[in-house]
């Protein structure tokens, strides 16, 4: 059978998609995050919508550090490149190549999140709590969901480590998983590019 085929003599150019349950992750991933975009794209309706709504409280022009944001922006890009460089050990059957880069991508993700929360942690004691504003809820909402989507990423990344950390190579079995993981990642990863152009520079910039 071609799912038990011996890593040894090499493997299909594509094995994340070589079997018909690799085929049908690689589809239902895409369902998903069709699903995932519209879900998404309300909550970046809702904040163009509130963003105004300070009733008095502070302001995007009061609060975000561009700075900041920017550094946070490079850590979940890089991680994504690591994440591909992964993806394209895998394809060449460098199963510890393919380990290192999404333990690099776990840890700038985490890198990632550490930033996050400072982040909410000083935009709070600096006076914008989730009910202090109709601009502070959809931005709380949004951006908080979207730091739950990267927990969430790493979690699934964690997971398949773990799993098959001692694997010994890259099979037609673990290969769709860690495509459909390194797909999700970098979904994440344009989620918030969206964020810090709509969220972060429209409204410092006033626009």
């Amino acid at each position: 059978m071609a799912d038990h085929i011996d890593v040894a003599q090499g493997l299909p150019a594509n094995p994340e998609k070589a079997t018909l349950e690799g085929k049908n992750k690689f589809l239902g991933m895409w369902v998903f995050l069709g699903g995932e975009t519209v879900m998404f794209a309300t909550f970046f309706g809702t904040f163009l919508g509130l963003r105004k709504g300070t009733v008095g409280g502070p302001t995007a022009e009061d609060l975000f550090s561009l700075p900041l944001v920017f550094i946070m922006t490079m850590i979940l890009l890089t991680s994504s490149l690591t994440s591909v460089l992964g993806i394209l050990a895998m394809k060449r059957n460098n199963f510890k190549t393919l380990r290192t880069c999404m333990l690099l991508t776990v840890l700038l993700g985490f890198g990632f999140v550490g930033f996050e929360v400072y982040e909410f942690y000083h935009y709070y004691h600096e006076g914008l709590g989730y009910t202090t504003s109709a601009f502070a809820s959809s931005f709380y909402t949004l951006v908080g969901l979207h730091g739950c989507h990267v927990l969430f990423g790493l979690g699934w990344i964690i997971t398949l480590l773990a799993r098959y950390w001692n694997a010994g190579g890259v099979t037609l079995a673990n290969a769709p998983k860690f495509y459909s993981a390194s797909l999700y990642w970098h979904f994440i990863d344009v989620v918030w590019v969206f964020i810090f152009t709509v969220v972060y520079l429209l409204s410092v910039g006033g626009a």
